[in-house]
C-alpha cells in the first residue's frame, strides 16, 4: 500500500473509472467522484469487490459550490490529497464548419467546466499538497487543444482544453518542490465520448495519465505529454 490519496473526477465511467482502478491497484486510496455519488457508488462496486480501497464522492467541478464541499468532506475524511487527476470534461457541440455561428454561451458552459472545473480543483488541492511537500496533479486536456495543430470545429472544446493547458502552466509555477503539475492529451480513445471509431483502446488511454500520476521525485512539471512523451503547447 502506498498510502496516498488519490481523487479522480468523473470516475464513473471511460478513463477516469480505468485510472481509478489502475491506481488502486497500485495500492492508493483512490476517490471516485462523479456528479451523482450514485453513479460513482454504481461504478465503485466491482472496484470493491476486487478488495481495492475506493471511496465516492459527488462532485460537480462547474460549481464552485460542490467544489467547496467536497474538499470539505475530503479534508475530514483524508486529511490529505496526494494525486488530483482532472479527468472530468464534457464536448459541449458537435463539429460544424461554420464555428463563428456557436453561440458565446455555449463556449462560456464548455469553459466553466472545461477549464475553470481543473482550476476550481487545483486551487483546493495545490495549497494542501503545498503544506505537505508532495503532490501529483494530472490535466486531462486534448490535441485538439494545441496551439501548435490548432486546427477548425468544435471551438468550444478547443478553447476550453487550451484553457487548461494555460492553467496547468500557472499553477506549475506556485507549486511548492515535491508538487508536479502536467498537462496529458491521452489520444483519441475508444469511450462513450470518443465512440467506437477511436483508434486507442482504454489501457492505452490511461498510460500516460497514471505515469504522470505516479511521477517519480525527478520527474517533469508544467508540462504537456502523451504517452509519457512531451508535446509542443
Amino acid at each position: 500500500m502506498t498510502g496516498k490519496i488519490a481523487v479522480i473526477t468523473g470516475a464513473n465511467r471511460g478513463l477516469g473509472l480505468a485510472t481509478a482502478t489502475e491506481l488502486a491497484r497500485r495500492g492508493y486510496s483512490v476517490v471516485m467522484s462523479a456528479r451523482q455519488k450514485s453513479d460513482a457508488d454504481q461504478a465503485a462496486k466491482p472496484l470493491l469487490a476486487e478488495g481495492l480501497d475506493v471511496h465516492t464522492g459527488e462532485l460537480d467541478i462547474s460549481s464552485d459550490a460542490s467544489v467547496e464541499a467536497f474538499f470539505a468532506w475530503l479534508g475530514e475524511r483524508f486529511g490529505r490529497i496526494d494525486v488530483l487527476v482532472n479527468n472530468a470534461g464534457e464536448v459541449f457541440e458537435r463539429r460544424d464548419p461554420r464555428t463563428s455561428q456557436v453561440d458565446a454561451s455555449l463556449m462560456l458552459k464548455a469553459f466553466n467546466t472545461n477549464a475553470l472545473g481543473p482550476w476550481r480543483m487545483m486551487q483546493k488541492a495545490l495549497p494542501m499538497m503545498n503544506a505537505q511537500g508532495f503532490g501529483r496533479i494530472v490535466n486531462l486536456t486534448s490535441g485538439m487543444g494545441q496551439l501548435s495543430e490548432m486546427g477548425g470545429g468544435n471551438p468550444a472544446y478547443r478553447v476550453s482544453k487550451t484553457g487548461v493547458n494555460a492553467m496547468t502552466i500557472i499553477m506549475a509555477h506556485e507549486a511548492a518542490p515535491g508538487v508536479k503539475i502536467n498537462t496529458v492529451c491521452p489520444g483519441w480513445v475508444r469511450t462513450e465520448m470518443g465512440g467506437p471509431r477511436a483508434t486507442r483502446d482504454i489501457d492505452e488511454g490511461i498510460a500516460g495519465i497514471v505515469w504522470a500520476a505516479t511521477l517519480e521525485d525527478d520527474g517533469p512539471t508544467g508540462g504537456f505529454f502523451r504517452d509519457g512523451k512531451r508535446l509542443d503547447w
